[in-house]
């Protein structure tokens, strides 16, 4: 198996590259080439199956690099420019997010081998406010430049797919938990914040009320499910191509409250709520979610806040 991973030195990406070299994939096949592309890694990767690629996928001719030893077999599609920064530089966003995935899916066509391409969506399609409750039928609605070519990535998946070029799949992924506690100029930072400052029994000011309420799922969670999409069987992909993944609900009251039972009662007090309306309504107002088709299918959520809490402090 020869697999890429673009996006390899993000913060899902990370941890999907430590599984994939310890444990392999889930389906027992050898992965015997692991190409990672990021513009730039922390730390070189003593392994010889490993082959690093730094630069953006979106400069001339650096995707290319990764099909120089023969085809792929499997991709993790996962590198973007996020929402925000999509939103103040258009131009670089449209380059990466949507340019580059269209330059991958025409190399994965070309090398006429046919490879599971696995996509990072975002939930972010669905667009804001969303309707009182999602499910597979929902319609979509993207308010931003980055939702918007991510949905473009997944209508060309499905039509490469449909085309018999490559076997698409596109997870539309939550907020992801919790990353490192450094400044990334996310705005969901506190959503991560919050596991790291009570962990470490420092004060935490909680930007939504009590009751806000979001979609959660840790690392590991997250993980598993970009696994399992890697080794669906074939057929299981003719319905279903782009899919919302079952989350956690979860308002902020229960998961401090779940904080709290791990790290000690005194955490209660290192807490001070001070709710901004804009940022409570982005990110403290999600409905019911039914992903029913990605349920079907195998995926699953974290299972409940305590298991959450260790998934997303010990991947």
């Amino acid at each position: 198996m020869r697999v890429l991973v673009t996006g390899a030195n993000g913060f899902v990406g990370r941890y999907l590259v430590r599984r994939l070299l310890a444990d392999g994939l889930p389906d027992g096949r050898t992965i015997t080439r692991l190409i990672l592309m990021d513009m730039d890694f922390r730390e070189p990767i003593d392994d010889p199956r490993v082959r690093l690629l730094c630069g953006s996928i979106a400069e001339a001719g650096r995707l290319d690099e990764a099909f120089t030893e023969g085809p792929l077999d499997l991709v993790f599609h996962l590198a973007s420019i996020p929402g925000g920064l999509a939103e103040a530089r258009f131009e670089l966003g449209l380059e990466v997010n949507l340019q580059a995935t269209v330059a991958l899916l025409e190399l994965l066509r070309r090398q006429n081998h046919v490879a599971r391409l696995v996509f990072a969506s975002t939930i972010a399609v669905y667009g804001a406010p969303m309707p009182a409750q999602v499910d597979d039928e929902t319609p979509l609605r993207p308010g931003l430049s980055y939702a918007a070519h991510k949905r473009v990535g997944e209508i060309l998946i499905e039509d490469y797919s449909r085309r018999g070029w490559l076997e698409g799949i596109s997870l539309r992924l939550p907020g992801i938990v919790a990353r490192p506690p450094e400044p990334s100029g996310l705005l969901s930072a506190f959503m991560s914040d919050v596991f790291w400052r009570l962990k470490t029994g420092e004060p935490f000011v909680c930007p939504v009320s009590p009751e806000a309420v979001a979609w959660w799922m840790s690392v590991g969670c997250c993980v598993d499910n970009l696994l399992h999409a890697a080794t669906l069987p074939c057929n299981a992909l003719l319905t279903w191509r782009s899919l919302a993944l079952p989350v956690l609900r979860l308002t902020m009251a229960e998961l401090i409250e779940a904080l709290v039972r791990r790290f000690g009662d005194d955490r209660h007090a290192l807490v001070d709520y001070r709710p901004d309306a804009q940022l409570e309504a982005a990110f403290g107002a999600f409905p019911l979610l039914r992903a029913e088709a990605a349920e079907t299918l195998g995926f699953a959520h974290d299972g409940d806040v305590d298991r959450l809490i260790e998934r997303a402090i010990n991947p």
